[in-house]
């Protein structure tokens, strides 16, 4: 029988669940029939989007176990990271959603406030919930508010350094917290049997630590034997408890620690929950799971358990898609390449190692990559680090990730001229995951820093030519950014001034059409669309967007309009950049700046985004013609100008 067949014989009892208190009625026997279903369920759906199974298929006896324990939404569930959500968001009444799970008009990838009074905040960037719980705590403590904050931490979020910075400021607060410990990964088996349970419930009794209070002032009071007994007492205990499970670490912050317990005994995790919520302070619970539970398919995932894939087949496991080359598979074909050539040049990635290709270098290199888990800001670091010491660090991570170690960039990289190359896979607007994830702030905010070139490939042999170009640059930062997906046909230049590269030109110089990377090919049809109301453009891809070129900016003095086409934000995008060199320069050419609006953008397909912020070749074409065809009866002025006066300075 399929997982579809499946399906379809055993939703009695999920059709059932409209919200967390249908949960709490049901008993042992049907929840885990329940849980039965909801894996099948899972499998049945995200097949066909795409999103996240490995994960969730690893926590649905955990996610039970909360929604039975607390009390959701008056006490606060945060997942960390958001794409272990599946399950609570099936479990909170958004079963229906799940047909089209990360598609325009369905169901967020990670938690939304716009979806749910159940789900608090989006935090698909890892390592946040723990602050988020922190200043949760403190304000229902202010507050006098009798409510419970759940942090569920896993699936690598504990690499973090904030988690880390968080637990230190949980423990000396001391506020009631539970954290859930999902633990996915580790070595070591969960603690079972009566002595491991029977510890877990001592160490949460509040009498037991009044009789530990009481018997160190005691023995603390008789003279030389008194705390030397005490000491050896509270050895005991500490060594009785370190046997059994791996708490003394967090114990030693101030945090109470129960587990290991399996994750997939509901009823044991609900004992441990139940335990952790009336202790009245800090608590973590520490779980054991598999992640891909129950699939074999994801379960026998060597590479991430089936951690994201695109729509597959539910039999296999087996992507749907038809294999295409990847931006990431030639970023990580030529990485191999130039590290043949070169053995001062090392790969880092933050958790993040087959995604972004840098796993292929290190199956070549073993000893030359460093996966410093989910940790940018120690990476970009770390890189400088290796810089200092002689080599070239490459570090690959999503383009929306490196906003979290712009001070690192900043102050630790670009300051000493350190030469890092930072690759930014999934630049520009990715789609279905939404907000959080698109990666359109980098030509913006990295933009500022001194020192530091940014290039924009836009195709696979622009890719591997800018690639190697930015590992030659001994004297600074770089970075290389491309979109996800399918990498575009070659679009070879006509010619090339400087590092700018000419893709088309016209006997008319009307329009100069400042095409950013991935957007050559828009450019070109721009330009035949323009053409057929008898205006000239000329496409140019600059190739390297900071610093702006001078030869780009002699082109823009010899076109009437300039148009600029990029997928980051318009704030501080290429067009400022160049509008402002071109100030400098006392050009008085006007520029129009089209990209992404600095907004919170839904999720949907890259496609479908781009049409609605009017980024097709048909929306700039109309707006190209439109805007010269006023020029030839309504001469604008270059926005920072005045007629008769000196360029504006910056």
């Amino acid at each position: 029988m399929s997982v579809e067949e499946d399906t379809a014989h055993h939703t009695g009892l999920l059709a059932t669940v409209r919200g967390p208190q249908d949960v709490k009625r049901m008993s042992a026997e049907e929840l885990d029939i329940l849980a039965a279903e909801i894996r099948d369920f899972l499998i049945a759906k995200v097949s066909r989007t795409g999103g996240h199974v490995g994960p969730n298929l690893g926590v649905v006896e955990l996610t039970l176990a909360m929604h039975r324990v607390f009390d959701s939404p008056r006490d606060r569930l945060l997942f960390d990271t958001g794409h272990q959500a599946y399950v609570h968001k099936i479990l909170t009444g958004r079963q229906a959603g799940f047909d089209k799970l990360r598609q325009r008009g369905g169901l967020s990838g990670y938690p939304s406030q716009a979806e749910s009074e159940h789900d608090l905040v989006e935090n698909s960037h890892a390592s946040t919930a723990l602050s988020y719980a922190d200043g949760l705590a403190k304000a229902y403590a202010l507050r006098g508010e009798q409510r419970s904050v759940v942090a569920v931490v896993g699936d690598g979020a504990l690499t973090g350094g904030m988690c880390w910075e968080a637990l230190n400021n949980i423990a000396t607060a001391g506020n009631p917290l539970v954290i859930v410990v999902n633990d996915n990964g580790r070595s070591y088996a969960p603690t079972i049997g009566g002595l491991a349970d029977h510890l877990s419930a001592l160490r949460l009794n509040p009498g037991y630590e009044k009789v530990l209070d009481t018997v160190k002032e005691a023995l603390g009071s008789t003279p030389l034997v008194g705390k030397p007994m005490y000491e050896v007492l509270h050895a005991v205990k500490k060594g009785i408890k370190d046997a059994v499970a791996p708490q003394a670490m967090f114990e030693d912050l101030g945090i109470k620690y129960v587990g290991p317990v399996d994750g997939h005994d509901r009823e044991g995790v609900e004992s441990a929950l139940r335990a952790a919520k009336h202790f009245g302070g800090p608590v973590i619970v520490h779980a054991v799971t598999r992640k891909g539970y129950g699939y074999r398919p994801a379960e026998e995932d060597e590479a991430d358990c089936l951690h994201g894939p695109g729509a597959f087949d539910v039999e296999t496991g087996k992507l749907v898609a038809a294999p295409s080359v990847k931006w990431t598979h030639v970023f990580a074909d030529e990485l191999v390449a130039i590290a043949d050539e070169r053995p001062d040049v090392v790969g880092i990635t933050a958790a993040m190692a087959e995604p972004t290709g840098i796993a292929t270098l290190a199956r070549r290199h073993p000893d030359r990559v460093y996966d410093v888990g989910i940790a940018e800001q120690h990476a970009a670091t770390s890189a400088a680090g290796l810089a200092l010491g002689g080599l070239h660090p490459v570090v690959a991570v999503y383009a929306t990730f490196l906003n979290r170690a712009f001070d690192q960039v900043l102050l630790d990289v670009a300051m000493h001229k350190l030469p890092v190359t930072f690759v930014l896979d999934r630049a520009g607007i990715t789609g279905p995951d939404g907000p959080s994830h698109y990666g359109i702030w980098d030509m913006s905010v990295f933009g500022v820093v001194p020192g530091l070139r940014i290039a924009a490939p836009r195709d696979a042999a622009s890719l591997r030519e800018e690639l190697r170009e930015a590992v030659a640059v001994d004297d600074g930062p770089t970075v290389v950014r491309f979109p996800s997906g399918a990498v575009a046909a070659d679009l070879p230049a006509v010619r090339r001034i400087g590092p700018v590269d000419v893709l088309a030109e016209s006997a008319r110089t009307d329009v100069l059409l400042v095409a950013v990377g991935s957007f050559g090919q828009l450019g070109m049809e721009v330009a035949a669309r323009v053409a057929e109301q008898g205006y000239g453009v000329t496409v140019v891809d600059p190739r390297w967007v900071r610093p702006v070129p001078a030869e780009l900016v002699e082109l823009a003095a010899g076109h009437r309009l300039v148009v600029t086409v990029e997928d980051g934000v318009r704030v501080g995008g290429v067009g400022d950049a160049l509008a402002q060199a071109m100030r400098d320069a006392d050009v008085r050419v006007p520029l129009r700046d089209l990209g992404v609006p600095a907004d919170w953008h839904p999720h949907g397909t890259r496609a479908q985004i781009l049409a609605d912020l009017g980024l097709t070749a048909q929306d700039v074409a109309r707006d190209v013609t439109g805007w010269i065809s006023r020029l030839d009866v309504e001469p604008v002025e270059p926005v920072g100008f005045a007629t008769g006066d000196a360029p504006a300075q910056n």
